[in-house]
């Protein structure tokens, strides 16, 4: 499915993202279309730092609040998703500004989906008997020593991911980081304006990202999460649960940690996700980098904006 040109605005969590791409829909007909898989979900607000309703309101907002957290969403139904908002807003004569922190999401859209095997079943089972005998940080180590360059990016507790990498190299006997690599890896949509919004400073953004999080709990992230749980049809098994924060401060609520190891946990979590991020986006090829951290960058993004836009209205 075609899909229009678009800016994209990439970078990681915490970069002040979600603020610029408001000023730059206020000042240009931009509408946004939100690329995060945790705003996916209805009644998820505080942990994921979601836009609030009045805000959404006043600026365009795309792809938030599409699914309960009891569903599953995919870089497939993503790039789908995504293209029909695409569409739907050229159709206005408007301008789609993706922007967020999903990476996969970002390449899928520009690249295609990896060519990679549909799920077994069967293979599946096996490996979840094996993680009930052994856990999942041993099938980790697995996949450190069979695909390090997988483990690396996936978390020791990731059951999802883990399962993934292991499946593919089952099935095909290749590590998922090739397989990826052969329709993911340097491939972009060629008209797309890439803007990367990131602190040149990791231990600015780790302080940042810290204080953030405590805010969130400030904010209620713990009643959140609790109302999550006591809906009684939810478990730690399901992605959206185990989106960082949620899934720490769910153990905290089983009883398996205390609340100040949760919260740390989180933290943590959330600096080695913005690490990911950051490699991912040094592989984006053509971005323009920006300092999320100076004052004077929203100001210096309008330059690159005003002119992909002066130059799409002298195509068309």
């Amino acid at each position: 499915m075609q899909r229009p040109a678009a800016i994209l605005l990439m970078g990681p969590t915490g970069a002040g993202k979600t603020e610029l791409a408001v000023r730059l829909a206020e000042r240009w007909p931009l509408e946004i279309v939100s690329v995060d898989s945790a705003m996916v979900y209805r009644g998820m607000d505080i942990g994921t730092a979601k836009p609030p309703a009045a805000l959404r309101a006043r600026v365009p907002h795309h792809l938030i609040d599409l699914l309960d957290p009891s569903e599953s969403y995919s870089a497939a139904r993503f790039v789908s998703d995504a293209t029909r908002a695409m569409r739907e807003i050229a159709g206005r004569g408007r301008v789609p500004l993706l922007t967020g922190g999903t990476m996969l999401y970002f390449r899928a859209l520009q690249a295609g989906l990896a060519r990679l095997p549909a799920a077994d079943p069967g293979l599946r089972r096996r490996l979840e008997d094996r993680a009930a005998i052994e856990g999942w940080p041993a099938l980790h180590g697995e996949l450190r020593r069979r695909d390090p360059q997988a483990a690396t990016r996936i978390a020791p507790g990731d059951r999802q991911r883990i399962q993934r990498a292991l499946e593919v190299l089952e099935l095909t006997g290749q590590p998922i980081t090739v397989r990826q690599r052969e329709n993911l890896r340097g491939a972009h949509g060629a008209a797309d304006l890439r803007l990367v919004l990131a602190p040149e400073r990791r231990d600015l953004l780790a302080a940042r990202l810290e204080a953030r999080f405590r805010h969130m709990m400030e904010l209620g992230l713990l009643a959140e999460v609790q109302a999550l749980h006591e809906r009684g049809d939810l478990h730690a098994g399901l992605p959206a649960m185990r989106l960082i924060g949620y899934r720490q401060l769910w153990a905290y609520l089983d009883g398996r940690v205390a609340l100040d190891e949760a919260v740390q946990m989180a933290i943590v979590a959330t600096r080695q996700y913005a690490r990911r991020q950051l490699t991912w986006l040094r592989a984006e090829p053509e971005a323009r980098w920006f300092e999320a951290l100076d004052p004077a960058t929203p100001e210096a993004v309008m330059g690159p904006i005003r002119a992909w836009l002066a130059a799409k209205t002298a195509e068309s």
